[in-house]
């Protein structure tokens, strides 16, 4: 990979550091500086000296808004009377549509059928009309070039375009105006636009910043895509804001020449990130904005001793998503666990249970009692148990307690993968 560069024609991309310059200068007020910070607990945790660049806190709750900003500022007079349209599944669509309302454009933002409502209605609520149009991103994409083509507005691509790719590269400005020390960033890629704009702007600011991409399981696009192989995405995944099926040519061109790598991130990891956010530094990431996290969690050796930037690129998740994030970390940190504790019978026998959890000072959240379904002899009685405890320590400590008066207990709470 190349790790030094100057100009576009040393390397022949499609944006210049100046084309990102200028972008700053475009979007400068009405665009959020965003704060960044180190995190010392996330710091401990990983091993890494970590920085996060707060692109949540935009008005949109997404990066998106700087390149659709710098797009849509370019149009002429008589273009910005013809409108725009685009197409995507959340965070793009917000960006144009708040910016291009800000600046009297007319727009229309094409999403798949099944988008979740509240993405629709927050896009509509900016000022754009929605149409709902096919099952996938693709699908949507060819009926919003048709419309285009049909009505003669301007298309506003959510990555592959340089106006686009430039605006998002003033991230890596900011970032490294505030923390200039950075050894290596760290970017999730779907389609490719804000790497490519941040690995412009940081190997001219700092040519020995090192740039690691991160995608999903479900869908390493762009890592196929400079292997020359051809996936068959996954359907579902928690980073749905990086589930792209087919990134930008010009961005692989970016990508190719400045990006060392490209990590492949399990889905359990992007669920821990989310959580982790959430509870130390009290933010709400979604899963394509909590990926570098996850990415330096999953690969430590590749992180120790380094100082790490990561950009939190969104916040725009689903509150059901969130809770199951939330309630499933603590599972794996045995702070929830469900216990199947068998017994006799007897009068009495739930409570001599519920006395242990009582003296060991657990919660119990939720019991079922078990006869006609469960496995034991007749005249046992099988309680399952939805336990609150300190940790994984507190836990076992429990169940140590419950076998000491007799009980026969098993944790089936196992189902849901461990951290590490």
């Amino acid at each position: 990979m190349v790790n030094t560069m100057s100009d576009r024609t040393s390397l022949d991309l499609p944006v210049t550091y100046s084309d990102i310059e200028a972008a700053a200068r475009t979007i400068k007020g009405a665009v959020m500086n965003t704060p960044a910070a180190r995190s010392k607990t996330l710091s401990a945790m990983t091993g890494a000296d970590i920085a996060l660049k707060f692109e949540i806190f935009q008005f949109t709750a997404s990066f998106k808004e700087r390149g659709a900003l710098n797009r849509l500022s370019a149009m002429t007079a008589e273009e910005r009377k013809r409108g725009v349209v685009a197409m995507s599944a959340g965070n793009h669509a917000q960006g144009v549509a708040y910016h291009a309302t800000r600046l009297g454009i007319p727009s229309v933002i094409f999403m798949p059928v099944g988008t979740p409502f509240t993405k629709v209605r927050n896009t509509e609520r900016l000022g754009a009309r929605v149409v709902l149009a096919g099952e996938t991103l693709s699908e949507a994409y060819q009926a919003a070039r048709a419309l285009q083509a049909k009505e003669d507005q301007i298309f506003i691509h959510p990555f592959d375009d340089p106006l686009i790719i430039a605006g998002q590269g003033t991230l890596a400005i900011e970032f490294l105006e505030a923390i200039p020390d950075l050894d290596i960033l760290v970017v999730p890629i779907g389609g490719g636009g804000l790497i490519s704009g941040m690995a412009i702007a940081a190997k001219h600011i700092k040519p020995d910043i090192r740039i690691l991409g991160v995608q999903t399981e479900a869908y390493p696009a762009m890592k196929a895509a400079l292997d020359g192989r051809e996936i068959k995405p996954g359907m579902v995944t928690i980073a749905e804001g990086i589930a792209v099926k087919e990134p930008g040519e010009l961005t692989r061109k970016v990508v190719r020449a400045l990006v060392e790598d490209i990590l492949i991130v399990r889905e359990s990891m992007i669920e821990d990130a989310i959580d982790r956010l959430m509870e130390i530094e009290k933010v709400v990431v979604e899963g394509a904005g909590a990926a570098g996290l996850a990415a330096v969690m999953q690969f430590p050796e590749l992180f120790k001793g380094k100082k790490v930037g990561l950009p939190l690129c969104g916040g725009n998740i689903d509150p059901r998503t969130l809770s199951f994030c939330v309630m499933r970390g603590m599972v794996r940190d045995g702070r929830i666990s469900r216990l199947r504790v068998t017994t006799l019978d007897l009068p009495g026998a739930l409570a001599k249970v519920t006395g242990v959890f009582g003296r060991e000072g657990a919660n119990i959240v939720e019991v079922y009692h078990q006869r006609q379904f469960a496995t034991a002899p007749v005249k046992y009685t099988e309680i399952e148990l939805v336990v609150e405890t300190k940790d994984r320590q507190h836990s076992d400590k429990l169940i140590a307690a419950l076998q000491e008066e007799g009980l026969d207990v098993v944790d089936t709470s196992g189902a849901v993968t461990m951290r590490g």
